[in-house]
């Protein structure tokens, strides 16, 4: 390892929260693989996700994008092909991209639909819910606006859930982009979150905020320095 990341190893302190833009800095200097490592922000909610009344989700188009090429498959027909064609969309059909999943097809990242396909959508519920792939109306990606939708996803959308205990990971950015282009993500996703609050959550609802890349160690981000 370099002496530069090892300086900025020492410079660590597992037990500080530092500021997002401390954070960040750090976050960069100690990346030491040959990839473009993604960077992540990870949230412990004061919220109980088993409870429909307290469930956290929401979506975010990053100012700066993800940097990660999004394969989108769209389906649709007559019209809205065409749309979901002239917006960047990877892949379109219907019935016949449903038979191709069922055989095993699975080379896309985010799935829209227009509502009057999901009838023959919801037939792959077992193949793409458990991946999260299944359109979801409250993601905005099932919708007649099927262009706006693809814009959004190529330019670097990206939702969000609150899982078990209340945790939150999304991914804002790669290690090579500038400081200031990850700041403004955190913050773009962090507001989002904040946001996102359900009015039954009761104590402290932010209770931890942390980032890290790919293969870097965890920073804890002080909660004042963003709420």
């Amino acid at each position: 390892m370099g002496k530069k990341i090892d300086a900025a190893r020492e410079k660590m302190d597992r037990a500080r929260e530092y500021p997002i833009e401390d954070a960040i800095k750090l976050v960069k200097e100690m990346a030491h693989v040959k990839f473009d490592e993604t960077v992540d922000l990870a949230f412990n909610l004061g919220v109980d996700p088993r409870k429909s009344d307290q469930m956290v989700r929401g979506t975010v188009v990053l100012p700066h994008g993800t940097g990660k090429s999004v394969r989108v498959l769209v389906f649709a027909k007559g019209e809205k092909e065409k749309e979901a064609r002239d917006a960047g969309a990877d892949f379109v059909g219907a019935e016949d991209m449903v038979e191709k999943i069922t055989k095993g097809w699975l080379d896309f990242d985010k799935v829209v639909a227009t509502p009057d396909i999901m009838g023959v959508v919801g037939r792959l519920g077992k193949v793409l819910g458990p991946r999260g792939l299944m359109p979801n109306p409250k993601l905005g990606t099932v919708t007649f606006d099927v262009g706006k939708a693809v814009k959004e996803i190529k330019a670097g959308k990206v939702d969000y859930k609150a899982e078990k205990a209340g945790v939150v990971h999304v991914p804002i950015g790669k290690v090579s982009f500038e400081q200031q282009k990850l700041v403004d993500n955190a913050r773009a996703i962090i507001d989002s979150v904040v946001r996102a609050k359900p009015s039954t959550s009761k104590g402290k609802y932010l209770k931890k905020v942390s980032i890290s890349s790919t293969m870097g160690p965890g920073l804890k981000i002080d909660v004042a320095s963003v709420a």
